[in-house]
């Protein structure tokens, strides 16, 4: 792993100078809240907890396609299983979908 110049943090490991918060003047802690649902995978009923950001990006990237989340989702794991043979944290994976999506759409659903 690559780090950064440590010179140009502060006590505690902490940096001196934050150029860029992460906290938008509007942020939500609410979209950082876990939130569990049952969903339907290519017709089995399964549980999946995500933070209500991820859930956000999700209706979205549904509503666009026209489709539901629980379809969206189950073209996910056919796709992943078909190119990859599976992912053992299909919730990481579902999460970095939304990232990857948002961040090539130029948009976030929830910083709108």
């Amino acid at each position: 792993m690559v780090y950064e110049n440590r010179q140009s943090e502060g006590r505690g490991g902490l940096p001196k100078d934050i150029r860029i918060d992460p906290f938008v003047s509007e942020f939500d802690m609410g979209l950082a809240q876990p939130l569990s649902r049952s969903v339907r995978l290519n017709g089995f009923a399964t549980c999946l907890r995500l933070e209500q950001v991820y859930w956000d990006i999700l209706s979205e990237m549904a509503r666009v396609n026209r489709c539901s989340v629980s379809a969206l989702l189950s073209h996910v794991d056919r796709e992943v299983h078909l190119r990859h043979g599976g992912v053992k944290n299909f919730s990481g994976l579902v999460r970095v979908v939304c990232v990857v999506h948002s961040l090539k759409e130029g948009n976030c659903p929830a910083m709108a």
